[in-house]
């Protein structure tokens, strides 16, 4: 297979694009994790009752 720089701007293009879209889900799931634990403390300091 010929390899021209194009081809390898473009695979690495694509793997820097996948790498930044699984880097905002994991954050994005670390920072659900954390917000539920804040809502299920704000829920019980108000008896169960939605804020």
């Amino acid at each position: 297979m010929y390899m021209d720089a194009v081809v390898i701007a473009g695979i690495v293009t694509v793997l820097l694009m996948l790498g930044f879209f699984v880097g905002v889900a994991v954050f994005v799931m670390r920072d659900q994790k954390r917000h539920a634990e804040d809502v299920s403390k704000r829920q019980e300091k108000h008896g169960g009752r939605p804020v």
